[in-house]
């Protein structure tokens, strides 16, 4: 029997969505659909702090003014934190998680050179440190990413069908629980996108680089590995990446403005952006 190819898009409701996650939307939709396949829509919400549940009602509505229509019922993480509760008590029982106390600012003074803009990499100060009279301190746990790489042993992913040998060394020992989360986006996504059978992972280029350790968790956890597929970021006129936090115009606020969704994404599909006077 010839594999469904199953995309998924999975924002976070902590505020609303851009022209750049109507790019990735659409990408991973036509990619599913060209093949005959199913597109999947995602809830990563388990971010307490900054999730919010009157931005679902509005990523919904974004996504059928764009044209976007989804297959099955919406997955939301708020719902599965029994199972990376299971996921990291293998891990723990594996021995390669560790407690880690540290600040931020204290990871950020003592951490080792990251490139710009990039999470700086944890120096592993707490790795090794007797925690046993510490444990009602807040702490998050930290995979011994070391540890963890020499007992998986080599492993590869795709990105466009072209082979890519995994380094998550490089991104030092991840938090995996943070202190104000029951899971961090690393393991989430991973154990979600299993779940959820997807077949083919379509998401921005700067999420390249997190896949490394996506493929570490899978063969730690006996999970499938799904085919990659990293697209460029839209730029505004400006070489900017659209995002939040350069004020991107946001879907509902073109919506609320009597733009055309269809039209949007057909002027996206074609390689331009609709207002903002900038290529794709």
């Amino acid at each position: 029997m010839a594999r469904v190819t199953v995309t998924r898009f999975a924002p976070s409701p902590t505020g609303r969505l851009h022209l750049g996650h109507a790019w990735s939307a659409i990408l991973s939709h036509d990619f599913a659909r060209s093949r005959g396949g199913q597109f999947i829509v995602r809830i990563e919400d388990i971010d307490g702090t900054r999730s919010r549940p009157e931005h679902v009602a509005t990523i919904l509505e974004d996504l059928e003014w764009l044209g976007l229509e989804w297959d099955g019922e919406i997955m939301f993480q708020s719902r599965r934190l029994d199972h990376y509760a299971a996921a990291l008590d293998r891990l723990r029982a594996m021995g390669l998680l560790y407690r880690c106390f540290c600040t931020r600012a204290e990871i950020a003074a003592a951490s080792l050179a990251a490139p710009h803009g990039a999470e700086p990499v944890y120096p592993g100060t707490c790795r090794g440190i007797d925690a046993a009279g510490r444990i009602d301190e807040p702490h998050c746990w930290r995979i011994d990413m070391a540890k963890a790489a020499a007992l998986a042993g080599p492993l590869v992913w795709t990105d466009h069908g072209v082979e890519v040998a995994a380094d998550p060394l490089a991104a030092g020992d991840v938090v995996l629980a943070r202190k104000d989360a029951p899971a961090s986006y690393h393991l989430a996504v991973t154990i979600d996108d299993a779940a959820q059978g997807v077949t083919d992972v379509v998401r921005g280029r700067d999420l390249f680089a997190a896949t490394h350790v996506h493929r570490l968790l899978q063969a730690l956890l006996g999970l499938p590995v799904p085919a990659y597929h990293h697209h460029d970021l839209l730029v505004g006129a400006d070489g900017e990446r659209l995002a939040k936090r350069h004020d991107s115009p946001t879907l509902a606020a073109m919506r609320a403005a009597g733009e055309d969704g269809r039209a949007v994404a057909a002027m996206l599909r074609a390689g331009r952006l609709p207002n903002i006077g900038a290529s794709a």
